[in-house]
């Protein structure tokens, strides 16, 4: 996994719960915390340290994926903003994941392993999503998606239909987007 993941974990967790809790983390995991962006580190680290906050918030691996993909967005919009700046909805932005955002950052992070998505409308006007990854972070895209519905001003609703985590071949999803509620 790339290093900038954990980083974005980092800034998170010190963010919402303080440097203390991030140093707690990284003593019970056994690492010493030192991550570059550019670097490659084993995927075991970041679902390590996940699976340490979980018991130490008392929540699931689950729950602190999505919370940190949530939190983490803005910070990628602050780093990255002209992968946000061409959207004014979330929808187009999500959309955007396969043809624009992934392949920069294969560009921008060599050797970065990133999952498939698939896409397809659905006559009620919800989008079917599909992801495939052999890490099976469904739970990470969740909060991204949050993340990104949030910034845009905007809320969704995610229904999961199958789950790699659960045995399924791909996570399958609907998507409802519900566009800024008036003021």
């Amino acid at each position: 996994m790339k290093g900038i993941i954990f980083n974005l974990l980092e800034e998170v967790v010190i963010q919402h719960h303080g440097e203390d809790t991030w140093d707690d983390l990284l003593d019970g995991a056994g690492f010493s915390g030192s991550y570059t962006s550019l670097g490659s580190y084993p995927d075991e680290d970041a679902l390590r340290l996940v699976s340490l906050a979980a018991e130490s918030l008392n929540s699931t691996p689950f729950d602190i994926l999505r919370w940190f993909g949530q939190e983490a967005m803005p910070l990628l919009a602050v780093r990255y903003p002209g992968y946000f700046r061409g959207h004014a909805t979330t929808r187009p932005f999500v959309l955007s994941v396969n043809s624009i955002i992934h392949p920069e950052v294969r560009m921008i992070y060599p050797g970065a392993d990133v999952p498939t998505f698939g896409f397809r409308d659905e006559p009620d006007g919800s989008l079917e999503m599909t992801y495939s990854s052999a890490r099976r972070l469904c739970a990470l895209a969740h909060g991204f998606l949050e993340g990104a519905a949030a910034h845009y001003g905007e809320t969704v609703d995610f229904d999961q239909l199958q789950c790699m985590n659960l045995g399924a071949a791909s996570c399958v999803c609907r998507v409802t987007f519900h566009g800024a509620k008036p003021a």
